[in-house]
């Protein structure tokens, strides 16, 4: 096994074992799509969210990675769907009272400002970018943004940012050996 897919699985051990044990079984991409939707909907807390990718090639091999990508891409965009619907009908007061939500009241604004900024294009480039993926979800819900623009860009940004992702893993897979 290479460095890098070595490193990956190191950083694997954060994961809970009945997960890895998915992971390992032929129900993989089914796990694979409910962790992504976890994701999606800021709701993933055990795990950094850049491993899953990397991670799951490693795991099922390089033949699964447009199956990989395919199911992050669907399961991250329907968790964020998620969220910003209930964003969009539960508004600002009902999230922040949730403790689930673990956005502080200052980041909100932050990102609402780069929302009322940059508009609905914001949402694609934030999803595409290391530690700002999805937090222009409920800035989204909030500013009422039409639903099917909200799936295309938010799918767009999560195909770009996975494709990144897998892209370095075998990028650094290949240099190394």
């Amino acid at each position: 096994m290479d460095l890098v897919s070595v490193s990956v699985l190191a950083q694997l051990g954060e994961m809970p074992p009945t997960l890895r044990a998915l992971l390992d079984s032929e129900w993989a991409l089914v796990a694979l799509f409910g962790v992504f939707v976890l994701e999606g909907a800021m709701l993933m807390y055990f795990m950094p969210s850049e491993l899953i990718v990397p991670g799951s090639i490693v795991l099922l091999g390089t033949d699964a990675l447009i199956p990989v990508l395919a199911v992050a891409v669907l399961g991250a965009t329907l968790g964020q769907y998620a969220l910003f619907l209930v964003a969009k009908r539960g508004g600002r007061a009902y999230l922040e009272e949730k403790r689930w939500f673990r956005v502080s009241p200052e980041r909100l604004d932050k990102f609402d400002g780069w929302f009322d900024r940059w508009g609905p294009i914001a949402v694609p480039v934030s999803n595409a970018l290391l530690f700002t993926r999805g937090m222009l979800t409920v800035p989204a819900g909030f500013a009422e943004m039409d639903d099917r623009q909200f799936v295309v860009y938010s799918a767009t940004g999560t195909l770009v940012f996975e494709s990144v992702l897998a892209a370095l893993y075998l990028v650094g897979v290949s240099w190394l050996f």
